[in-house]
């Protein structure tokens, strides 16, 4: 048995090591899982970071093509990013890297300010990345996770359809054999069909039995991810058959080995221009990927700290930029991969990670013979997963404005393009944000009969029930933009209700009350009052009582009354009723 003092540090140290975790806990979670990490997890981590790995790198080729680079540049932006999040995420299986939405996003971008020059297009694409990931880790210190919810269900429905479409049509010209050379989405349809004559019949060939492949993948080959297969077939046809002989494009030679970390010689003008274009990537695909680790939390049952992903998104956005990649976001294929291989822990990305840089040093050959067609394949299949009509559908039946915001949006993606499409979305975010609090609706109560609770009614029934007394709710905080509102609507109530003698005040809905609002309640009861009517506030006496007193004013010397609940104030209003001889009902 150890000595008395001696099992005292002992246990002390314990205690002091997992404070240091429950401190690392907080700041990286990935690195506290690694101090304590079972080793019954290994073999599932290990064989899920391979099975996301085998997806990760065709997808990551495929969406570099989409941003505007050589494909390599798709894993690069893979390696250093996976490792960050897998170190400073909260969630348990996301997968980070390459994302169709944050690609157009980039190339949206960049494309104008580049002018066509690969050297300043891949050191603006850095910078930008750079500065989206310092959005990301600023917005986290300042605790702006809740921007996960800024954008609604129907805004981001209809901006991830738009980016679908978006997506697909730019793919068309790839798989047909020639470029597009306009990138708005009305005249890109008249030039696929202006150019059809000029389809190249291999490369259609080959874009075609990409398709067929990777559909009988998905049906028949369940164990292995269809994007590999249908790229490996791809790779193979070009292979044996020789078809870039044939002038079928290929991604050519990919440089082996992995690059060195670098950060572009650029001025501050340049800077500047790419400071909004970061902070509307970093909104959308933080947007994106915290709904993909919500759902996977929620599954696997646990839960997951939005200010932590924040900063994690952050971190893993810096690390791509380190690398010389492009902005990233989670990856909801690959964290579906990682899931459905049984990953259980934050390892499996850096299995992923490893495996990606693996590929770079010893596997760049095969790379070299990978088509260019049957990567616009991918990527519309890419494009049909963010298609979402089933929640369109759902948003047309529960609610009709709803479903016209989500449409607006995607028609604002294609139409306006995908930047100016952020802002149009925020701008009705915004708007659909100020006009369901500035202008809540106020509604009249009444109890049910037997119970002891209160349900909205008609002015009618509610008055019809205890007469002489109007019992209101006022779903929102009462504060400067919507007070006056509110003491409007209070007063057309009054005005068609005759014989009323209290109008009696739900206050617990009412979470916060400035000076404004304050102001509109003291006019408000002095209005009623000149009509012979008391104004009643039922509930949070405490915070109302504070509210006053840090003001100097109470409610009392504006003779307005207070209760703890609207059955003490309906009671105490049959006591006045009876003590005037009136007979409550």
């Amino acid at each position: 048995m150890a000595h008395p003092k001696l099992r005292y540090l002992m246990e002390m140290g314990a205690d002091g090591r997992r404070r240091v975790v429950a401190r690392l806990h907080q700041f990286a979670p990935g690195l506290a899982m690694l101090t304590t990490y079972q080793r019954e997890d290994l073999r599932h981590d290990v064989r899920a970071g391979i099975s996301v790995a085998a997806v990760a790198v065709p997808v990551g080729i495929a969406y570099a093509q989409l941003a505007g680079f050589s494909p390599v540049v798709g894993l690069y932006s893979t390696i250093l990013a996976m490792v960050a999040y897998a170190m400073f995420g909260s969630s348990k299986q996301l997968m980070v890297g390459p994302d169709a939405a944050t690609c157009t996003l980039i190339a949206a971008t960049l494309g104008p300010l580049a002018h066509g020059d690969p050297d300043t297009y891949a050191a603006y694409s850095i910078a930008l990345t750079f500065l989206t990931g310092l959005f990301c880790v600023v917005a986290s210190r300042l605790s702006l996770g809740v921007l996960a919810d800024f954008l609604s269900r129907p805004i981001l429905s209809g901006f991830l359809n738009g980016i679908a479409f978006s997506i697909m049509f730019g793919q068309v010209g790839k798989m047909l054999g020639f470029s597009l050379q306009s990138d708005d989405f009305i005249e890109q349809i008249f030039e696929i069909a202006r150019r059809l004559p000029q389809t190249h019949w291999p490369t259609l060939a080959v874009a075609l039995a990409t398709l067929a492949i990777y559909l009988l993948a998905q049906r028949y080959v369940r164990k292995l991810p269809a994007v590999l297969v249908s790229m490996l077939a791809a790779t193979a046809l070009v292979v044996v058959f020789r078809l870039q002989d044939l002038g079928v494009a290929v991604v050519g030679t990919v440089p082996a080995g992995l690059p060195r970390l670098v950060w572009p010689d650029l001025r501050l003008p340049d800077i500047a221009q790419l400071v909004f274009s970061a902070g509307g990537i970093a909104l959308v695909s933080f947007s994106s990927a915290t709904l993909t680790t919500r759902s996977f939390a929620a599954k696997n049952g646990y839960d997951v700290d939005t200010d932590r992903e924040l900063a994690a998104l952050g971190a893993a956005n810096i690390g791509s930029a380190l690398l010389g990649g492009f902005a990233i976001s989670g990856a909801d294929s690959r964290t579906a991969t990682n899931d459905a291989a049984g990953g259980r822990t934050q390892l499996a990305g850096i299995v992923c990670a490893t495996a990606v840089a693996a590929t770079l040093l010893f596997l760049t050959t095969p790379l070299a013979y990978v088509p260019i067609a049957g990567l616009g394949a991918v990527l519309v299949f890419a494009g049909l997963s963010l298609i979402d009509l089933a929640t369109l559908r759902w948003l047309l039946r529960i609610s009709k404005s709803e479903f016209v915001l989500a449409i607006v949006t995607l028609l604002g993606v294609l139409l306006v393009g995908v930047i100016n499409a952020i802002l149009f979305a925020v701008l009705l975010a915004l708007l659909r944000f100020i006009r369901l609090t500035a202008r809540p609706e106020l509604v009249p109560l009444a109890r049910t009969a037997g119970q002891s609770g209160w349900r909205p009614v008609s002015t009618e029934e509610a008055v019809s029930m205890q007469p002489g007394l109007i019992a209101l709710r006022f779903d929102a905080p009462l504060v400067f933009f919507n007070a006056p509102h509110f003491k409007q609507q209070v007063q057309t109530y009054v005005s068609h209700v005759d014989g009323l003698r209290w109008v009696v005040l739900d206050m617990l809905p009412i979470s916060r009350i400035d000076v404004t609002g304050l102001t509109i309640l003291f006019e408000l009861g002095r209005n009623l009052r000149s009509q012979g009517i008391q104004l009643v506030l039922a509930g949070r006496i405490e915070e109302l009582t504070a509210l006053t007193r840090r003001r100097s004013v109470t409610f009392e010397r504006e003779r307005i009354d207070l209760f703890p609940t609207l059955n003490t104030a309906v009671r105490d209003f049959k006591l006045h009723e009876a003590a005037r001889g009136i007979s409550p009902s």
